[in-house]
């Protein structure tokens, strides 16, 4: 899909600017946005499922791109016809060492553009799950910020029946499960793909399962018992991913601070 002018937020300002992707109406930055906030960092939202106005490379003055959820898959063009560009995009911040979260189908998208594989899992998660890092995962500055706070066990979050099948060359797996192996990645120096949806809360959980997706009839999961599992680990989910989410906000910081710098 073509890009048109792009909104008249993209101005240069002394904060540094995420620019979110928000592909399903039900998804936007929610609890991620508000952690991206507390950081000192303003979150603009390209709302790509009604204007697909979604721009192929990395606008000025942008300093980190945030990919959300979505129903689609990571390559249902005719379903979502922006997603040529939003991969684009993903693929343009990597080449440019810009910061990327991509969030469920953000992160699928992510391992798309920069070489990976996406198929239906042999297992679909919906709800409450544990993941663990890898050895990597411990180390990196990002994901080690949950393994910080909670230790090898981390609450995640759940709502997908595609995977990511075989990682983008080159790439790090940082976290992973026995129902999906990659649940965290990162692609370069700066880009992350986490499977989970740490953005969501209790409430949003519960309305998805209003619109019964292929997913959700897939699963068998009981919806109910799911938000009230989810509920019950409120706190430890924040515990887990707002120092994720914060640590991440870092990156951004540094790619603001080295535009700062060659432009100087």
């Amino acid at each position: 899909m073509g890009v048109g002018p792009l909104p008249s937020f993209f101005v240069t300002t002394s904060r540094p600017r995420v620019l979110a992707i928000q592909n399903d109406p039900t998804d936007p930055p929610l609890l991620v946005g508000g952690w991206l906030h507390e950081s000192g960092i303003d979150v603009d939202v390209v709302v790509a499922c009604e204007s697909g106005q979604v721009p192929a490379t990395v606008p000025a003055g942008v300093h980190g791109i945030l990919a959300l959820g979505g129903s689609m898959g990571a390559n249902d063009d005719e379903d979502a016809p922006w997603l040529p560009a939003e991969r684009a995009l993903l693929r343009d911040a990597v080449a440019k060492g810009i910061p990327v979260m991509g969030l469920c189908l953000g992160s699928q998208l992510l391992a798309a553009a920069t070489g990976g594989r996406v198929e239906l899992a042999p297992r679909t998660e919906i709800g409450l799950s544990f993941v663990s890092p890898t050895e990597q995962g411990r180390k990196d500055l990002v994901t080690g910020a949950a393994v910080s706070a909670l230790g090898e066990r981390i609450p995640a979050i759940q709502w997908h029946q595609d995977h990511v099948a075989e990682l983008p060359p080159a790439a790090q797996l940082l976290m992973t499960n026995d129902a999906c192996r990659v649940q965290a990645f990162k692609v370069g120096e700066s880009a992350y793909g986490f499977q989970c949806h740490p953005e969501i809360d209790t409430e949003t959980f519960i309305s998805w399962a209003d619109f019964a997706d292929e997913a959700l009839a897939r699963s068998g999961v009981d919806v109910l018992q799911a938000s009230e599992d989810m509920s019950k680990s409120g706190e430890d989910l924040i515990t887990a991913w707002r120092p994720v989410t914060h640590a991440w906000a870092e990156l951004v910081h540094r790619a603001k601070d080295s535009e700062a710098e060659s432009s100087a």
